[in-house]
């Protein structure tokens, strides 16, 4: 994976970024010339782990980036907050944010004592919503902001249950902040994903689990760090940018790689590779493309994707509204445009805040109001249209229809 410069200028906020998979992306970052706030605990060298978070600062900088090590245990919020504030005032803000962080145990439930079950809890998934939770402001403000989870698809299958329950309920923990997330941060144009390893990756945690002879068997970090570059540089408000499992194989599968004999350990053993958990043995509860990112069903679903994809930061500057939309008849369905967050969007269900004026109408009326066949104002005033909420509001609409006419 070619590096293409955007992420030029970038600030990265990495969970577990001394080591490893948080390591590797950190540096292929870098060598575009992103900004990395590497938020680990090592601060010191371990007798049985290599690296700290300020040789791979060295790292960092060496390859072209600009390095903040901070010492954070992200089960500590106030240390969690320290970093974020520090990475803002060095940096300007925050912009994409790598939860890598994570504490395996693979035991069963008899084997595991609760200490283990806490301390993996804690990191996997309280420590994924807290980091994600405490870097959100300084996301929104950023133009093309991401958070990715290094976690597993939410595959159901019971074999990923039965000799490691709590590890699995842990991962799955991440797993479930990217699929509430991608739609929850959907209107201020974050994309929020998941990526997880097709094989076994050669890190130091692997290494403690299984030697040398497991390592022949598993690929270098550097696969993952190329897919999430691949992920971290699309536009994050595109639809299909947000609310995916990726694959790491499928990701660089898709930008036209081919060679993956390169990411190997041990290349004369490229067809014999371990496959790493959750992945097969039956399908997952989330595909990669999730409903509710998909293009919704019937003509009003088409005409609110339209809309969306011809909303501007101008359009929401002048109208300043959420509006809400019960429409009856034959497509009936909840739908909304939020005029007032971020750069705008729309979409299905619920707005993500507190509505201005909710509209209802037939679906047949619908279409003509936003074909210019059919007034708002006219409508209202022939009982074809209900407005519950701010009647001078739910009047910006006729400005908002006039300037996207021409475009639907």
């Amino acid at each position: 994976m070619i590096n293409t410069g955007k992420l030029a200028g970038q600030t990265i906020f990495i969970t577990g970024a001394s080591r490893g998979i948080g390591k590797a992306i950190a540096l292929k970052a870098a060598k575009d010339g992103a900004n990395i706030v590497i938020a680990a605990k090592t601060a010191t060298a371990h007798p049985k782990l290599p690296g700290t978070i300020y040789t791979a600062a060295e790292e960092i900088e060496k390859a072209g980036g600009k390095s903040l090590p901070c010492v954070v245990d992200i089960r500590d919020e106030a240390q969690v907050k320290s970093a974020v504030e520090e990475a803002v005032k060095k940096f300007g803000g925050i912009d994409i944010v790598v939860n890598n962080a994570s504490a395996i145990s693979l035991t069963g439930t008899a084997e595991t004592d609760m200490k283990k079950f806490d301390l993996m809890h804690s990191i996997n998934a309280r420590g994924t919503f807290l980091v994600s939770k405490e870097c959100l402001p300084y996301l929104k403000k950023s133009k093309n902001g991401h958070i990715l989870n290094l976690s597993p698809p939410l595959n159901m299958d019971p074999q990923w249950f039965k000799h490691h329950v709590a590890y699995t309920m842990a991962k799955y923990g991440m797993s479930m902040c990217v699929l509430g997330m991608h739609e929850e941060l959907r209107p201020f144009g974050i994309a929020v994903n998941a990526l997880w390893p097709k094989t076994a990756i050669h890190t130091a945690a692997m290494n403690m689990l299984g030697g040398d002879d497991v390592a022949r068997r598993c690929r270098k970090p550097e696969i993952c760090a190329d897919a999430a570059y691949a992920i971290l540089i699309k536009d994050s408000k595109a639809p299909s940018s947000t609310g995916n499992f990726f694959i790491d194989e499928d990701v660089l599968k898709a930008e036209g790689i081919t060679d993956f004999v390169q990411y190997a350990c041990d290349p004369s053993n490229a067809n014999d590779l371990m496959p790493d958990f959750f992945v097969g043995g039956g399908e997952p509860l989330v595909a990669a493309k999730p409903a509710a990112g998909a293009a919704p069903l019937g003509e009003v679903g088409k005409l609110f994707q339209a809309i969306e994809s011809n909303l501007t930061p101008e359009t929401v500057s002048k109208t300043q509204a959420v509006f809400a939309f019960v429409v009856t008849g034959e497509e009936a369905g909840k739908w909304f445009i939020d005029l007032k967050t971020g750069k705008g969007a729309c979409g299905q269900g619920e707005p993500p805040s507190a509505p201005d004026a909710t509209l209802t109408m037939d679906s047949k009326n619908f279409f003509n109001l936003f074909n210019g066949k059919l007034k708002p104002a006219t409508a209202y005033m022939m009982g074809k249209l209900k407005i519950k909420g701010n009647l001078q509001q739910a009047m910006k609409l006729e400005k908002l229809m006039g300037s996207l006419k021409s475009k639907l």
